[in-house]
């Protein structure tokens, strides 16, 4: 099909056919994948499907059994697979569209989540002799128990002035590459050994779909510290640990050539094989992989410096372009080209968010606040925010820390856990439910003033992802950050985003900027601060930066002595519940 020349506003115009072509954006999520069928020519979302995968999150139990130790969190690579056969073909029934109107497919993914595979991309747990180890399967972007590794990798790294770690904001996670692959190494480096490649999933559900290897600017950028088109060296990585001198040849497309593919690119064409998977047609245009919060940027139509998105759902991330480099103490990272080429795109987040509202909905509420949301047939989260609402700031005299799962930014200390002080007998279960929530807004705050106080400006707060729909939360935040909040326009942010980049290398834009202005959605300043509470704010905000500070920064080791003392007693108990 000819691609048809573009209007002002970048939308297509309006040839006859024009507004007949379609996308396919498929957002792969932590416990399940969701493909979303657009329009090319202004966005419009026409059809939907959500594939849950099969086997979850293993954080306790391998699939033929072997107990994990804590901190573990793995996947298994055939649940990605399946998303490709079940939710894609799904979505494209319900747009009720005809699949040879399909003209690309892009895929986002969560990140850092990371397999060990074989040259031609056969995942090492799908070999029979290697089903029952867990260094074999895919380490999901949660999988924590690489911080001794990222510890020493930041500690070697600033003995050793190497330039890269200031542009991770000084401190390396245990979430990525690097760390996950030198416990690969340590702990079973027969896998270590047969790894012939370290791939992001994002780039590997890619090869799949198109037959093609690739390495998205995205990943290679933030999780596999690509810098100015070098990664660390062979002298580093040996002096970290022996044997580990050859880990950039696993990340790379040869060696010495990471063979990185910008955002929006074209990575080949959708092989019979995915075809048959997909119900799409073969041939069509696969657009290199992305990562679920950056992809999420251009679908906000927010990608001008000092807009920046925050994707809240089981944790946050935050994404922003910039004009220019800075090096923000704590950030995830600054990459050239990391969310829209020409810019300068910066990366923080939160480790554990809409999760921690989960776990005491779960785990620590009466049951008597259940029963009450039964009885009115609302879900528990409104109950509880009501309740909540219905007092002044401060009321409930309490602060929490937000690290039930660690402190990625910016801290980046996944050792630390969540605190709350100012309990009483009278304390009652929503007060605790609103400090929780308070504590992630305040954690997000810090993640602001950091780049503020670097010279890297946020002038709008735009918010995507589940949480959007608590109206409770997002007045909070708008009024803890002191800043308008405003919405993406779509419940879909990542697949949309997928959608508009699949456009892109379909050919149906020019680039990602004006794809994202025909396809792209935003409600601007929802949400604006209220200046009476943002003062009251002020007040607990400055009393969450002194625990922050106290606990995470040196001046009172318990969270990691208490870390530790856990291990140590899981491991002479073995895994027993905890």
């Amino acid at each position: 099909m000819v691609v048809n020349a573009h209007n002002d506003s970048g939308a297509v115009d309006g040839h006859v056919g024009a507004d007949r072509r379609y996308v396919v954006g498929v957002d792969y999520g932590t416990l399940s994948g969701r493909a979303l069928v657009v329009r090319v020519a202004d966005g419009a979302e026409l059809g939907t499907a959500v594939h849950e995968y099969a086997h979850g999150v293993l954080d306790d139990v391998l699939p033929g059994g072997g107990a994990l130790p804590p901190d573990w969190a793995l996947q298994h690579p055939d649940d990605y697979r399946e998303v490709l056969r079940h939710a894609v073909p799904a979505a494209v029934a319900d747009a009720g569209i005809d699949p040879a109107q399909v003209i690309g497919i892009g895929i986002d993914f969560t990140a850092c989540t990371v397999l060990p595979t074989m040259a031609d991309g056969t995942p090492l747990c799908e070999l029979d002799e290697f089903r029952a180890r867990p260094h074999a399967y895919v380490k999901l972007w949660k999988h924590h128990a690489a911080q001794p590794q990222a510890d020493r990798i930041n500690a070697l790294a600033h003995k050793r002035n190497e330039p890269w770690i200031a542009r991770y904001g000084g401190r390396i996670s245990s979430e990525w590459e690097y760390a996950k692959g030198l416990q690969l190494l340590e702990e079973d480096p027969e896998i270590y050994a047969r790894t012939e490649r370290w791939i992001e999933a994002a780039d590997w559900i890619t090869w799949q779909l198109c037959g093609v290897e690739t390495r998205n600017a995205c990943t290679a950028g933030y999780k596999g510290i690509l810098q100015d088109g070098a990664r660390p060296s062979a002298a580093f990585l040996t002096a970290l640990a022996p044997g580990f001198g050859d880990f950039t040849a696993k990340l790379d497309l040869a060696p010495g050539v990471p063979g990185v593919s910008p955002l929006g690119g074209y990575a080949g064409p959708l092989t019979a094989q995915a075809a048959a998977w997909t119900g799409l047609p073969e041939g069509i245009a696969v657009c290199v992989g992305n990562v679920d919060a950056h992809v999420t940027a251009p679908a906000a139509r927010a990608i001008e410096p000092g807009q920046m998105v925050a994707i809240m759902g089981t944790s946050t991330c935050h994404v922003m372009n910039g004009e220019r480099l800075a090096e923000v103490p704590g950030m995830c990272g600054v990459v050239r080209g990391g969310i829209v080429s020409g810019l300068w795109g910066y990366e923080a987040g939160q480790s554990g968010v809409g999760d921690i509202f989960a776990w005491f909905t779960e785990q620590a509420m009466p049951a008597y606040v259940r029963a009450e949301a039964v009885t009115r047939g609302i879900p528990v989260h409104d109950v509880l925010a009501e309740q909540a609402a219905a007092h002044p700031v401060g009321a409930h005299g309490l602060i929490a820390l937000d690290w039930h799962s660690g402190n990625r930014s910016v801290l980046v200390d996944h050792h630390l856990s969540g605190v709350i002080i100012g309990l009483t007998l009278s304390t009652k279960p929503h007060e605790i439910y609103r400090a929780l929530l308070e504590a992630t807004a305040f954690g997000t705050r810090v993640i602001i003033d950091a780049f503020e106080e670097n010279g890297v400006p946020v002038t709008e707060l735009v918010i995507a992802g589940g949480l959007m729909k608590n109206s409770f939360l997002m007045q909070l935040y708008a009024d803890i950050t002191r800043r308008p909040l405003s919405l993406i326009g779509s419940s879909q942010g990542p697949a949309l985003g997928s959608a508009i980049h699949a456009a892109v290398a379909a050919g149906a834009y020019p680039d990602v900027p004006a794809a994202a202005q025909a396809m792209g959605k935003i409600e601007r300043a929802v949400y604006t601060p209220d200046a009476r509470r943002a003062a009251a704010y002020d007040a607990l905000y400055a009393e969450y930066l002194r625990l922050h500070d106290y606990f995470g920064r040196g001046a009172n080791e318990v969270l990691h002595r208490l870390h530790a003392i856990r291990l140590a007693a899981r491991d002479e108990n073995g895994a027993a519940d905890e």
